[in-house]
Protein backbone atom coordinates (compact mmCIF):
# COMPACT_ATOMS: atom_id res chain seq x y z
CA UNK A 1 0.00 0.00 0.00
CA UNK A 2 1.57 3.56 -1.02
CA UNK A 3 1.43 6.22 1.35
CA UNK A 4 -1.18 8.99 1.35
CA UNK A 5 0.76 11.69 -0.97
CA UNK A 6 1.75 14.45 0.74
CA UNK A 7 3.22 17.98 0.41
CA UNK A 8 6.36 18.82 2.13
CA UNK A 9 6.27 22.73 3.33
CA UNK A 10 10.38 22.65 4.32
CA UNK A 11 11.41 26.12 5.31
CA UNK A 12 14.03 27.99 7.77
CA UNK A 13 12.83 30.51 10.26
CA UNK A 14 14.52 32.55 12.88
CA UNK A 15 11.88 35.41 14.32
CA UNK A 16 9.10 33.23 13.50
CA UNK A 17 7.73 35.10 10.18
CA UNK A 18 8.40 32.40 7.65
CA UNK A 19 6.72 29.54 10.24
CA UNK A 20 3.70 32.15 9.78
CA UNK A 21 3.64 31.66 5.93
CA UNK A 22 4.14 28.15 5.99
CA UNK A 23 1.30 27.44 8.37
CA UNK A 24 -0.81 29.57 6.07
CA UNK A 25 0.34 27.40 2.89
CA UNK A 26 -0.20 24.45 4.84
CA UNK A 27 -3.96 25.64 4.63
CA UNK A 28 -4.09 26.41 1.04
CA UNK A 29 -2.80 22.43 0.33
CA UNK A 30 -5.52 20.83 2.91
CA UNK A 31 -7.98 23.32 1.69
CA UNK A 32 -7.10 21.32 -1.96
CA UNK A 33 -7.11 17.99 -0.27
CA UNK A 34 -3.78 17.04 0.22
CA UNK A 35 -2.24 16.36 3.33
CA UNK A 36 0.44 19.38 4.00
CA UNK A 37 3.83 17.95 6.26
CA UNK A 38 5.82 20.66 7.81
CA UNK A 39 9.07 20.45 8.64
CA UNK A 40 12.33 22.69 9.21
CA UNK A 41 15.87 22.37 9.22
CA UNK A 42 18.60 23.40 11.87
CA UNK A 43 20.98 26.50 12.30
CA UNK A 44 24.33 25.87 10.73
CA UNK A 45 26.26 26.06 13.94
CA UNK A 46 29.91 27.18 14.50
CA UNK A 47 30.57 23.98 16.35
CA UNK A 48 32.39 21.21 14.83
CA UNK A 49 30.32 18.36 16.79
CA UNK A 50 26.55 17.86 16.65
CA UNK A 51 25.28 20.02 19.48
CA UNK A 52 21.58 20.02 18.90
CA UNK A 53 19.10 17.32 20.08
CA UNK A 54 17.69 15.59 16.78
CA UNK A 55 14.62 16.95 17.67
CA UNK A 56 13.55 20.38 18.02
CA UNK A 57 11.97 21.61 21.21
CA UNK A 58 9.18 23.58 19.54
CA UNK A 59 7.69 24.30 16.39
CA UNK A 60 7.95 21.84 13.04
CA UNK A 61 10.50 18.62 13.39
CA UNK A 62 13.22 18.58 11.68
CA UNK A 63 13.29 17.25 7.42
CA UNK A 64 14.87 13.91 6.73
CA UNK A 65 15.63 12.96 3.54
CA UNK A 66 12.53 10.66 3.06
CA UNK A 67 10.44 13.38 3.59
CA UNK A 68 12.27 15.00 0.83
CA UNK A 69 12.44 12.19 -1.56
CA UNK A 70 9.10 10.89 -1.02
CA UNK A 71 6.65 13.91 -1.38
CA UNK A 72 4.19 14.87 -3.98
CA UNK A 73 5.29 18.78 -4.08
CA UNK A 74 7.55 20.79 -2.17
CA UNK A 75 7.02 24.49 -0.64
CA UNK A 76 10.60 25.90 0.05
CA UNK A 77 10.59 28.91 2.42
CA UNK A 78 13.44 30.99 3.53
CA UNK A 79 14.19 34.73 5.00
CA UNK A 80 16.40 36.05 2.90
CA UNK A 81 19.80 36.71 3.66
CA UNK A 82 21.52 39.68 1.40
CA UNK A 83 19.26 38.74 -1.05
CA UNK A 84 19.28 35.05 -0.95
CA UNK A 85 18.17 31.77 0.97
CA UNK A 86 19.16 31.60 4.80
CA UNK A 87 22.22 29.19 5.33
CA UNK A 88 20.68 26.11 6.99
CA UNK A 89 18.39 25.87 3.91
CA UNK A 90 21.21 25.98 1.50
CA UNK A 91 23.19 23.19 4.15
CA UNK A 92 20.10 20.99 3.86
CA UNK A 93 19.71 20.73 0.35
CA UNK A 94 23.39 20.49 -0.78
CA UNK A 95 22.98 17.26 0.94
CA UNK A 96 20.80 16.32 -1.62
CA UNK A 97 22.81 15.08 -4.60
CA UNK A 98 21.90 11.29 -4.07
CA UNK A 99 18.04 12.41 -4.94
CA UNK A 100 19.22 14.43 -8.00
CA UNK A 101 21.27 11.83 -9.71
CA UNK A 102 18.62 9.20 -9.13
CA UNK A 103 15.65 11.87 -10.02
CA UNK A 104 13.91 11.25 -7.09
CA UNK A 105 11.95 14.36 -7.39
CA UNK A 106 11.78 15.25 -11.38
CA UNK A 107 8.24 16.14 -12.41
CA UNK A 108 7.03 17.25 -9.25
CA UNK A 109 5.58 20.58 -8.37
CA UNK A 110 7.23 23.41 -6.53
CA UNK A 111 7.27 26.80 -5.57
CA UNK A 112 9.17 29.14 -3.09
CA UNK A 113 8.19 31.62 -0.02
CA UNK A 114 9.93 34.42 2.09
CA UNK A 115 10.08 36.98 4.42
CA UNK A 116 12.05 40.27 4.60
CA UNK A 117 12.70 42.64 7.08
CA UNK A 118 12.72 45.62 4.62
CA UNK A 119 9.85 46.15 1.61
CA UNK A 120 12.73 46.04 -1.01
CA UNK A 121 15.28 43.29 0.99
CA UNK A 122 15.66 41.10 -1.48
CA UNK A 123 12.42 38.97 -1.86
CA UNK A 124 12.65 38.45 -5.48
CA UNK A 125 16.15 37.56 -5.73
CA UNK A 126 16.28 35.33 -2.50
CA UNK A 127 12.89 33.81 -4.08
CA UNK A 128 14.79 32.60 -7.77
CA UNK A 129 17.72 31.45 -5.54
CA UNK A 130 15.56 29.23 -3.84
CA UNK A 131 14.44 28.27 -7.28
CA UNK A 132 17.59 27.25 -9.01
CA UNK A 133 18.44 24.43 -6.69
CA UNK A 134 14.97 23.00 -7.63
CA UNK A 135 15.25 23.41 -11.26
CA UNK A 136 18.80 20.96 -11.08
CA UNK A 137 16.50 18.46 -9.57
CA UNK A 138 14.01 18.64 -12.49
CA UNK A 139 10.73 20.12 -10.59
CA UNK A 140 8.13 21.86 -12.39
CA UNK A 141 8.42 25.51 -10.59
CA UNK A 142 5.13 27.15 -10.15
CA UNK A 143 4.68 30.78 -9.24
CA UNK A 144 1.18 32.70 -8.28
CA UNK A 145 -0.36 33.75 -11.47
CA UNK A 146 -2.15 37.61 -11.89
CA UNK A 147 -5.37 36.16 -12.04
CA UNK A 148 -5.10 35.64 -8.05
CA UNK A 149 -6.82 39.32 -6.87
CA UNK A 150 -4.51 39.96 -4.11
CA UNK A 151 -1.14 40.04 -6.46
CA UNK A 152 -2.53 43.08 -8.56
CA UNK A 153 -3.09 45.48 -5.17
CA UNK A 154 -1.19 44.74 -2.26
CA UNK A 155 0.75 46.73 -1.14
CA UNK A 156 2.88 44.40 1.04
CA UNK A 157 4.48 40.65 0.57
CA UNK A 158 3.30 38.63 -2.56
CA UNK A 159 4.92 38.42 -6.08
CA UNK A 160 4.44 36.40 -8.96
CA UNK A 161 7.52 34.51 -8.49
CA UNK A 162 6.43 33.08 -5.02
CA UNK A 163 4.89 34.33 -1.95
CA UNK A 164 6.23 36.65 0.93
CA UNK A 165 6.07 38.63 3.54
CA UNK A 166 7.27 41.95 4.75
CA UNK A 167 8.16 41.10 8.33
CA UNK A 168 9.36 44.64 9.08
CA UNK A 169 11.25 44.41 12.53
CA UNK A 170 9.89 40.89 12.48
CA UNK A 171 6.44 41.41 14.55
CA UNK A 172 4.62 42.43 12.00
CA UNK A 173 1.21 39.99 11.00
CA UNK A 174 1.15 38.72 7.66
CA UNK A 175 -1.51 41.27 5.84
CA UNK A 176 -5.09 40.23 4.39
CA UNK A 177 -3.13 39.86 0.57
CA UNK A 178 -0.21 37.95 2.26
CA UNK A 179 -2.14 35.73 3.85
CA UNK A 180 -4.32 35.07 0.81
CA UNK A 181 -1.37 34.55 -1.73
CA UNK A 182 -0.07 31.99 0.80
CA UNK A 183 -3.06 29.99 0.79
CA UNK A 184 -3.47 30.29 -3.10
CA UNK A 185 0.06 29.02 -3.69
CA UNK A 186 -0.35 26.22 -1.52
CA UNK A 187 -3.55 25.42 -3.07
CA UNK A 188 -2.28 25.41 -6.61
CA UNK A 189 0.99 23.32 -5.70
CA UNK A 190 -1.29 20.57 -4.33
CA UNK A 191 -3.75 21.15 -7.20
CA UNK A 192 -0.44 20.22 -9.15
CA UNK A 193 0.63 17.28 -7.45
CA UNK A 194 -2.77 15.49 -7.81
CA UNK A 195 -2.84 16.00 -11.53
CA UNK A 196 0.96 15.06 -12.06
CA UNK A 197 0.08 11.93 -9.66
CA UNK A 198 -3.08 10.86 -11.61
Amino acid sequence: MSPEPYVLILYYSRNGATAKMAAELARGVEEAGLTARLRTVPPVSPDTEASLPPVPDSGATYCSAEDLRHCAGLLLGSPTRFGNMAAPLRYFLDQTSDMWLDGSLTGKPAAVFTATGSLHGGQESTLISMMLPLLHHGMLIAGIPYSEAALMHTTTGGTPYGASHWAGSGTSDLSRDEVALCRALGTRVADLAQKLGD
